[in-house]
């Protein structure tokens, strides 16, 4: 297990070398301009997992042309476009994709432990948030109280 997630959402987590991802390249590149599926599946895939943002952001498009042109592939890209999106922080959107998934396959072991994820950074992001704002609601208070102060004097 991956901090209490099943293994598949280590797949979020998880990047490829910059030589594995050369090698999908090369052979995505090779096909062009006819890439059979699955070999832009699998540089999709690749980008997708990668740490670059630039890199995830070309996957996404990628996996969602494959989303949008191959019925027979669309379960395997929702999932890869909600780790997609869940990598930019893109939450809103990977929410999508996963609960998408789970509407089909609500036992799938892999979704519901990526769907985890998601909630979990979303809960986390929104405490920061709250934090955040709460502080500078507090800054602002005690700012106001120190003119209030200064006016009374």
């Amino acid at each position: 297990m991956v901090d209490g997630y099943l293994p598949y959402a280590a797949d979020a987590e998880q990047s490829l070398t910059a030589d594995e991802l050369l090698v999908l390249q090369r052979q995505y590149e090779r096909e062009l301009p006819r890439a059979r599926v699955q070999t832009k599946f699998n540089y999709a895939w690749g980008l997708i997992k990668s740490a670059a943002r630039n890199e995830q952001r070309a996957g996404v498009r990628l996996m969602h042309e494959i989303y949008d042109e191959h019925a027979e592939r669309k379960r395997e890209c929702m999932y890869y476009l909600a780790i997609g999106y869940y990598k930019m922080g893109e939450h809103r959107n990977a929410r999508v994709y996963i609960e998408q998934l789970l509407a089909l396959e609500p036992t799938n072991a892999q979704a519901r432990s990526l769907h985890g994820l998601i909630d979990d950074k979303v809960a986390r992001d929104g405490l920061i948030g709250l934090a955040v704002s709460g502080g500078v609601v507090a800054l602002a208070g005690l700012a106001i109280a120190a003119l209030f102060r200064k006016k009374s004097t």
